[in-house]
């Protein structure tokens, strides 16, 4: 069993930033995503990263998210500049290895 706890979410003016955090509750060896639901949208995936560092991004959020990952604390974060009211969602952290787990999400609200 994995818990991930997300944190960081919260309310901000559109150009603006956020840092969100995902703790697990033991090293995780296997990829780590960001996802992201909006109201009436199916969950999309945001940005990934292996435990190795490579990453992939969604188009929607190149050049503006950045995913990096501390596995010495086993936490990813994911750095959100440029913000839109389009970004407006619940994240939420994801590992899949053998078994696939989720966090809580946590709430970005991005105000025009």
């Amino acid at each position: 069993q994995v818990q991930l706890v997300e944190s960081g979410g919260g309310t901000v003016q559109a150009g603006g930033s956020l840092r969100l955090s995902c703790v697990a509750s033991r090293s995780i060896f296997s990829p780590m995503g960001w996802h992201r639901q909006a109201p009436g949208k199916q969950r999309e995936l945001v940005a990934s990263i292996t435990r190795g560092g490579y990453t992939n991004y969604a188009d929607s959020v190149k050049g503006r998210f950045t995913i990096s990952r501390d596995n010495a604390k086993n936490t990813v974060y994911l750095q959100m500049n440029s913000l839109k009211p389009e970004d407006t969602a619940v994240y939420y952290c994801n590992t899949k290895g053998a078994y696939e787990y989720w966090g809580q999400g946590t709430q970005v609200t991005v105000s025009s």
